[in-house]
Protein backbone atom coordinates (compact mmCIF):
# COMPACT_ATOMS: atom_id res chain seq x y z
CA UNK A 1 0.00 0.00 0.00
CA UNK A 2 1.40 3.26 -1.47
CA UNK A 3 1.65 5.88 1.68
CA UNK A 4 -0.09 9.25 1.72
CA UNK A 5 2.75 11.55 0.66
CA UNK A 6 3.48 8.96 -2.54
CA UNK A 7 -0.03 9.31 -3.21
CA UNK A 8 -0.07 13.08 -3.30
CA UNK A 9 3.16 13.27 -5.69
CA UNK A 10 1.67 10.65 -8.05
CA UNK A 11 -1.55 12.95 -8.31
CA UNK A 12 0.36 16.13 -8.86
CA UNK A 13 2.00 13.91 -11.79
CA UNK A 14 -1.29 13.39 -12.83
CA UNK A 15 -1.57 9.57 -11.71
CA UNK A 16 -5.71 8.97 -11.46
CA UNK A 17 -4.93 5.64 -9.51
CA UNK A 18 -3.19 7.67 -6.92
CA UNK A 19 -6.12 10.44 -6.81
CA UNK A 20 -8.69 7.32 -6.53
CA UNK A 21 -6.83 6.05 -4.19
CA UNK A 22 -6.44 9.44 -2.26
CA UNK A 23 -10.62 10.01 -3.15
CA UNK A 24 -11.02 6.33 -1.19
CA UNK A 25 -8.91 7.00 1.75
CA UNK A 26 -10.79 10.58 2.66
CA UNK A 27 -14.26 10.76 0.68
CA UNK A 28 -15.93 9.57 4.17
CA UNK A 29 -14.06 12.15 6.14
CA UNK A 30 -14.81 14.80 4.13
CA UNK A 31 -18.61 13.88 4.07
CA UNK A 32 -18.67 14.19 7.34
CA UNK A 33 -17.54 17.55 7.75
CA UNK A 34 -19.54 18.63 4.88
CA UNK A 35 -22.62 17.32 6.48
CA UNK A 36 -21.83 18.91 9.72
CA UNK A 37 -21.98 22.32 8.43
CA UNK A 38 -24.36 21.95 5.77
CA UNK A 39 -26.85 19.96 7.53
CA UNK A 40 -27.98 18.22 3.64
CA UNK A 41 -26.73 14.90 2.78
CA UNK A 42 -27.42 15.83 -1.00
CA UNK A 43 -25.79 18.98 -0.71
CA UNK A 44 -22.94 17.46 1.29
CA UNK A 45 -22.51 14.86 -1.57
CA UNK A 46 -22.45 17.82 -3.99
CA UNK A 47 -19.38 20.10 -1.99
CA UNK A 48 -17.55 16.64 -1.48
CA UNK A 49 -17.16 15.73 -4.93
CA UNK A 50 -16.23 19.34 -6.26
CA UNK A 51 -13.89 19.36 -3.03
CA UNK A 52 -11.89 16.52 -4.81
CA UNK A 53 -12.52 18.11 -8.44
CA UNK A 54 -10.17 21.34 -6.59
CA UNK A 55 -8.00 18.78 -4.60
CA UNK A 56 -7.19 17.28 -8.00
CA UNK A 57 -6.58 20.71 -9.99
CA UNK A 58 -4.95 22.42 -7.20
CA UNK A 59 -2.63 19.99 -5.60
CA UNK A 60 0.40 21.97 -6.64
CA UNK A 61 -0.68 24.42 -3.92
CA UNK A 62 -0.15 21.94 -1.04
CA UNK A 63 2.97 22.62 0.18
CA UNK A 64 3.10 20.26 2.99
CA UNK A 65 3.40 23.07 5.81
CA UNK A 66 0.48 21.31 7.16
CA UNK A 67 -1.31 18.36 6.88
CA UNK A 68 -3.18 16.69 3.79
CA UNK A 69 -6.22 16.12 6.04
CA UNK A 70 -6.01 19.99 7.43
CA UNK A 71 -5.27 21.13 3.68
CA UNK A 72 -8.28 19.24 2.20
CA UNK A 73 -10.64 20.25 5.66
CA UNK A 74 -10.00 24.17 4.31
CA UNK A 75 -11.30 22.83 1.09
CA UNK A 76 -14.33 21.04 2.22
CA UNK A 77 -15.41 24.30 4.43
CA UNK A 78 -14.62 26.98 1.44
CA UNK A 79 -16.30 24.89 -0.76
CA UNK A 80 -19.57 24.53 1.56
CA UNK A 81 -19.34 28.44 1.98
CA UNK A 82 -19.87 28.60 -1.86
CA UNK A 83 -22.30 26.82 -1.71
CA UNK A 84 -24.50 28.57 1.01
CA UNK A 85 -23.71 31.91 -0.78
CA UNK A 86 -25.79 30.21 -3.88
CA UNK A 87 -28.51 29.10 -2.36
CA UNK A 88 -30.88 30.48 0.64
CA UNK A 89 -30.35 29.39 4.33
CA UNK A 90 -34.27 27.49 4.04
CA UNK A 91 -32.83 25.56 0.68
CA UNK A 92 -29.77 24.01 2.23
CA UNK A 93 -31.78 23.16 5.54
CA UNK A 94 -29.79 25.57 7.75
CA UNK A 95 -33.05 27.19 9.86
CA UNK A 96 -32.12 27.18 13.65
CA UNK A 97 -34.88 25.36 15.05
CA UNK A 98 -36.35 27.26 17.47
CA UNK A 99 -36.21 25.90 21.74
CA UNK A 100 -39.04 24.30 22.89
CA UNK A 101 -39.63 21.41 25.67
CA UNK A 102 -40.78 18.47 24.74
CA UNK A 103 -44.32 18.11 23.99
CA UNK A 104 -44.73 14.41 25.19
CA UNK A 105 -43.79 12.29 28.48
CA UNK A 106 -41.64 9.79 25.82
CA UNK A 107 -37.99 9.72 26.52
CA UNK A 108 -37.72 9.02 22.87
CA UNK A 109 -39.21 12.32 22.13
CA UNK A 110 -37.28 14.40 24.76
CA UNK A 111 -34.14 13.31 23.11
CA UNK A 112 -35.15 14.09 19.35
CA UNK A 113 -35.89 17.48 21.33
CA UNK A 114 -32.57 18.00 22.78
CA UNK A 115 -30.56 16.84 20.27
CA UNK A 116 -32.59 19.69 18.22
CA UNK A 117 -31.85 22.08 21.00
CA UNK A 118 -28.57 21.73 20.88
CA UNK A 119 -27.57 21.51 16.97
CA UNK A 120 -29.80 24.97 16.86
CA UNK A 121 -27.49 26.41 19.35
CA UNK A 122 -24.72 25.43 17.66
CA UNK A 123 -25.60 26.49 14.71
CA UNK A 124 -26.30 29.80 15.72
CA UNK A 125 -22.92 30.43 16.98
CA UNK A 126 -21.06 32.86 14.76
CA UNK A 127 -19.22 31.14 12.15
CA UNK A 128 -15.88 31.09 13.22
CA UNK A 129 -16.63 30.07 16.48
CA UNK A 130 -19.02 27.29 15.32
CA UNK A 131 -16.45 25.91 12.91
CA UNK A 132 -13.92 25.94 15.81
CA UNK A 133 -16.51 23.91 18.19
CA UNK A 134 -17.17 21.49 15.47
CA UNK A 135 -14.14 20.55 14.12
CA UNK A 136 -12.68 19.89 17.58
CA UNK A 137 -15.67 18.30 19.23
CA UNK A 138 -16.88 16.42 16.09
CA UNK A 139 -13.67 15.54 14.38
CA UNK A 140 -11.55 15.38 16.90
CA UNK A 141 -9.07 17.77 15.53
CA UNK A 142 -5.68 19.96 17.21
CA UNK A 143 -5.87 23.10 17.95
CA UNK A 144 -2.71 23.18 15.51
CA UNK A 145 -4.92 21.84 12.81
CA UNK A 146 -7.80 23.67 13.48
CA UNK A 147 -5.51 27.30 13.41
CA UNK A 148 -4.44 25.77 10.12
CA UNK A 149 -8.26 24.85 8.75
CA UNK A 150 -9.12 28.25 9.97
CA UNK A 151 -6.07 30.39 8.64
CA UNK A 152 -5.74 32.03 12.27
CA UNK A 153 -3.41 31.99 14.70
CA UNK A 154 -3.45 28.98 17.66
CA UNK A 155 -4.40 31.14 20.42
CA UNK A 156 -7.43 32.23 18.16
CA UNK A 157 -8.47 29.00 17.40
CA UNK A 158 -8.69 27.90 21.18
CA UNK A 159 -10.11 31.40 21.91
CA UNK A 160 -12.96 30.90 19.42
CA UNK A 161 -13.81 27.09 20.55
CA UNK A 162 -13.72 28.57 24.28
CA UNK A 163 -16.13 31.33 23.59
CA UNK A 164 -18.31 28.69 21.67
CA UNK A 165 -18.25 26.97 24.81
CA UNK A 166 -19.18 30.24 26.97
CA UNK A 167 -21.98 30.91 24.57
CA UNK A 168 -23.68 27.37 24.99
CA UNK A 169 -23.29 27.11 28.58
CA UNK A 170 -25.23 30.47 28.87
CA UNK A 171 -28.00 28.79 26.65
CA UNK A 172 -27.90 25.75 28.77
CA UNK A 173 -28.10 27.76 32.00
CA UNK A 174 -31.31 29.77 30.43
CA UNK A 175 -32.94 26.08 29.35
CA UNK A 176 -33.89 23.56 32.65
CA UNK A 177 -34.45 20.83 29.84
CA UNK A 178 -30.86 21.22 28.30
CA UNK A 179 -28.96 21.83 31.50
CA UNK A 180 -30.42 18.72 33.11
CA UNK A 181 -29.72 16.99 30.41
CA UNK A 182 -26.05 18.14 30.28
CA UNK A 183 -25.24 18.04 33.70
CA UNK A 184 -26.91 13.70 33.63
CA UNK A 185 -24.86 13.06 30.04
CA UNK A 186 -21.63 14.41 31.10
CA UNK A 187 -21.65 12.37 34.33
CA UNK A 188 -22.77 9.14 32.89
CA UNK A 189 -19.95 9.65 29.64
CA UNK A 190 -17.49 12.59 30.79
CA UNK A 191 -18.23 13.58 27.44
CA UNK A 192 -17.05 17.00 26.19
CA UNK A 193 -20.15 18.77 28.07
CA UNK A 194 -18.12 19.14 31.03
CA UNK A 195 -15.87 21.78 29.21
CA UNK A 196 -19.61 23.72 28.81
CA UNK A 197 -20.11 23.32 32.63
CA UNK A 198 -16.58 24.73 32.95
CA UNK A 199 -16.67 27.34 30.71
CA UNK A 200 -16.50 31.52 32.55
CA UNK A 201 -20.02 33.09 31.74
Amino acid sequence: MRLEEQLIEGVRNGNRDDFSALVEQYQLYALKVAYRFLRDREAAEDVVQEAFIKVYKKIHLFEGRSSFKSWLTQVVLNTCKNKVRKHSRETLGLDTPKLHRAQGPEESSIHLDIGQMLMGEIEALPEKQRQALMLRVYEDLSFKEISEIMGSPYDTAKANYRHALMKLREKFESCDLLKSWMYETNQKSNSWLGEIMEADL
